[in-house]
C-alpha cells in the first residue's frame, strides 16, 4: 500500500462524521465550526446538518491528519495553513489564535463533473450570445479577468472558457492551492510551497511567475491574484503573452482594476501611479464579472470591455454585456437575461472579413464595422 492510498484509508476514518457530505456531488463546500457544529452548501444554500465528531480531541486528531500526509503543521508561528484531500478538495484551517472559540475547518469540494460553457447556457449562468461572444475574444487571444465575490462561480467559468483556448498552445497555471481542472491537453501547473517552521524553503506566486515566463507559454493563467504577483501578470501581459487569464475579487469591473492597480503597488517596484494604469489600461482587455444570487445561483451579470486612459488619466470602459434587472423584476421571478448593450467591441474592424463571415450570426453586430460609401 503506497503513501496516497494510506492517505486515503484513514482520511476515510478520520472524517466519518462528515463522509456522507464529501461523497454527496450536490455538496461543494462543507464547513466545520467546532467538533459538533457542521454545515454544508448544498444546491447553493447553506444548511446545518446534525453531522459531527465525537469530541474535540477526535475533531483535531482528523485535521492534524490531514495536515500531516500534505507535510504541514501548526506551530507557535502558523495557525492558518491551506492543504487538500486526495481527491484534489480544497482544505482551509484556522487555529487559536486567529479563532477565538474552536479550529475551523473549509472543505472546498473538487468538482468531478467538468462543466462546459454549453451547460453553463443550461444552468442560466449566461446565454448564447455571451457565450458565443466569450468565445471570440479567447481565440482573439484577448487578456481576461473574471472577478466576483467569494463562491460566485469565478473558478468554474475559467475552467468552462480554457475549452475556447486553441489547440497546441502551451499554458502554465499558477496557483496557491490547486483548483483549476483546464480542459486543454498541453497544461504546465504549478502551485506555491508554504515555508517551514523556520520561514526556509517557501516559493510564492511572484517566484512561481517569474519561473513560468521561462517556461515557454503561450498564455499563462493565475488562479488567483492577490499581491504583488499582479504587476508580474500586468507586464506578461503586456510583452507578448496575450489570452492570458486570471480570476480576482471584486464587486465589478471598475473596483477590479482599482484593485489590481492596489495590488501591482505591493510589488518591491516604484511605479507612478500614472505609469502604473497606464499599464493595466494596456494589458486588461475584458472583464467578465460573476455574481451569486438569492438562491444560491451563479452568473455572469456584466462583460465589460476596457479601453485606454481618457484624457483625465482615469481608466475608460464599455459595457458589452449587463444584466436586465428590469425585465427580471416584471417577469417576478429570478429570471435570467444578460443583454447585449448594443455597444461595438473593441475588436470591431480588427477582425479579418473571412472571420466575421464565419462568427455565429448572434453576435456579428457587435464585431461588424459600417461600411463607409466612396464616391
Amino acid at each position: 500500500m503506497n503513501a496516497r492510498q494510506i492517505f486515503e484509508k484513514t482520511i476515510r476514518h478520520y472524517l466519518k462524521p462528515i463522509m456522507v457530505y464529501l461523497n454527496d456531488p450536490s455538496v461543494a463546500e462543507i464547513m466545520v465550526n467546532r467538533y459538533d457544529e457542521v454545515y454544508v452548501e448544498i444546491n447553493g444554500a447553506l444548511e446545518l446538518t446534525t453531522a459531527r465528531f465525537t469530541d474535540p480531541e477526535m475533531y483535531e486528531a482528523a485535521i492534524n491528519n490531514i495536515l500531516q500526509f500534505t507535510g504541514q503543521s501548526f506551530t507557535s508561528d502558523k495557525s492558518l495553513i491551506d492543504a487538500r484531500l486526495p481527491d484534489g478538495s480544497r482544505v482551509h484551517v484556522a487555529k487559536a489564535p486567529c479563532t477565538r472559540h474552536s479550529t475551523v475547518m473549509t472543505i472546498r469540494k473538487f468538482s468531478k463533473k467538468m462543466l462546459d460553457m454549453d451547460y453553463l447556457v443550461e444552468l442560466g449562468s449566461l446565454t448564447e450570445q455571451a457565450r458565443d461572444f466569450l468565445q471570440t475574444t479567447i481565440v482573439a487571444e484577448q487578456n481576461m479577468l473574471v472577478v466576483g465575490g467569494t463562491s460566485s462561480g469565478k473558478t468554474s467559468l475559467l475552467n468552462a472558457l480554457s475549452s475556447y483556448i486553441p489547440r497546441g498552445q502551451r499554458i502554465v497555471v499558477i496557483e496557491d492551492s490547486a483548483e483549476l481542472q483546464l480542459q486543454q491537453q498541453h497544461v504546465v501547473s504549478m502551485e506555491t510551497k508554504a515555508p517551514d517552521r523556520y520561514g526556509r524553503g517557501g516559493v510564492p506566486i511572484r517566484e512561481l511567475f517569474r519561473s513560468s515566463l521561462r517556461l515557454r507559454p503561450d498564455r499563462i493563467i493565475i488562479g488567483e491574484v492577490r499581491g504583488g504577483e499582479a504587476l508580474d501578470m500586468i507586464q506578461a501581459m503586456t510583452s507578448g503573452h496575450g489570452g492570458s487569464m486570471g480570476t480576482l475579487h471584486a464587486n465589478n469591473p471598475v473596483d477590479a482594476l482599482n484593485r489590481l492597480e492596489t495590488m501591482a503597488m505591493m510589488s518591491e517596484v516604484e511605479l507612478p501611479l500614472l505609469a502604473l494604469r497606464s499599464q493595466v489600461a494596456s494589458a486588461i482587455d475584458l472583464v467578465v464579472q460573476m455574481s451569486r444570487h438569492a438562491g444560491g445561483r451563479r452568473l455572469v451579470t456584466q462583460i465589460t470591455e476596457i479601453g485606454p486612459l481618457g484624457n483625465d488619466g482615469r481608466h475608460t470602459y464599455e459595457d458589452i454585456f449587463v444584466l436586465n434587472d428590469e425585465a427580471c423584476n416584471q417577469n417576478g421571478t429570478d429570471t435570467f437575461n444578460l443583454k447585449w448593450t448594443g455597444k461595438k467591441s473593441a475588436l470591431a474592424g480588427k477582425l479579418s472579413p473571412d472571420h466575421i463571415s464565419n462568427l455565429p450570426e448572434s453576435i456579428v453586430g457587435i464585431f461588424e464595422t459600417e461600411q463607409v460609401e466612396t464616391a
